[in-house]
């Protein structure tokens, strides 16, 4: 299971994503998502750490984040 990023922003629908592997994917993932979240003061910057078995599927149950992506490529 791989463990994934979202750094989401609701003003603009920018949204970066991130993958992480291994054994510690999902402390790795946890740890950088605290350090975003410390270093972000805007708050429509939303931080997610994540576990799924792919991106395909983040991207299905977590749609909303990816809302623009999809208008962007329509």
């Amino acid at each position: 299971m791989s463990s994934f990023l979202i750094v989401y922003n609701r003003r603009s629908g920018h949204v970066k994503m991130r993958r992480f592997d291994g054994k510690s994917a999902a402390r790795e993932a946890l740890l950088e998502r605290f350090r975003l979240e410390k270093s972000i003061e805007d708050p429509d910057v939303e931080v997610v750490a994540l576990n799924s078995d792919s991106e395909e599927t983040v991207r299905k149950t977590h749609s909303r984040y990816f809302q623009r992506e999809n208008l962007d490529a329509a």
